[in-house]
């Protein structure tokens, strides 16, 4: 944060965008992945003494955090992300093109840079790429990232990136080259995130996974607030 932009204290509910994906029955999962359920295990109305529910899903559901593991066998589990580095300033880069299909060149990220934030990135940016707030199917055509935009990001002292998009590489993917560049410079990587209301511009970051020490990824609540 720049010394000329205030810090903020306190939690005000009404200045915070919540840019995470609901969850609900029916919720559509990358193909093959555990689908997301509620399942009432115990009710009032059938004579128990609370309500209570089950939950079961995959854990790259909706908005979520992948750790290093769940694309390089060494990589660290979700205890090994740094909260630090999923709170902080954050920048929100609308890098839309509706006439574009292919992965996200850097130069587009570096323009968005240049104009507003031309002393450089906070240690979190947001790609806006066009992706719906609400998917009634699961998307297979969206706009994934390049090598070259991870390594740029990188080179400027980015540290988590994000995107609304259901992965970083493109749905027919099998080397993942995108998720081992991330591996390769050391980024955060958050995917499916709800920005089609957010402008461009600085906003401070909450994105909290559960806490599963040895899980390969996790949803996570994701915050936006914009920052003066």
């Amino acid at each position: 944060m720049s010394a000329t932009r205030p810090h903020h204290v306190g939690f005000d509910a009404g200045a915070w965008h919540d840019v995470t994906r609901a969850l609900v029955p029916g919720h559509p999962n990358w193909p093959g992945d555990t689908p997301f359920a509620l399942a009432v295990t115990a009710s009032k109305a059938d004579g128990d003494s609370v309500n209570v529910m089950a939950l079961d899903t995959s854990t790259h559901t909706g908005t979520h955090l992948d750790a290093p593991y769940h694309y390089t066998e060494t990589g660290a589990r979700l205890d090994g992300v740094p909260l630090t580095d999923l709170l902080g300033p954050c920048l929100v880069l609308d890098v839309r093109d509706p006439e574009a299909e292919a992965a996200i060149p850097a130069t587009a990220a570096v323009a968005a840079l240049e104009r507003i934030a031309p002393s450089g990135p906070p240690p979190r940016v947001l790609l806006r790429t066009g992706q719906n707030d609400v998917w009634d199917t699961f998307p297979t055509a969206f706009r994934a990232l390049s090598v070259e935009l991870v390594a740029a990001l990188a080179q400027r002292g980015v540290r988590l990136i994000g995107t609304d998009a259901p992965s970083v590489d493109a749905f027919t993917s099998k080397d993942l080259p995108v998720h081992a560049a991330f591996a390769a410079h050391g980024l955060w990587i958050v995917e499916g995130l709800a920005l089609a209301t957010i402008a461009e511009g600085h906003y401070e970051l909450i994105c909290l996974p559960l806490r599963l020490p040895t899980a390969d990824a996790s949803p996570v609540r994701a915050l936006l607030r914009p920052l003066a």
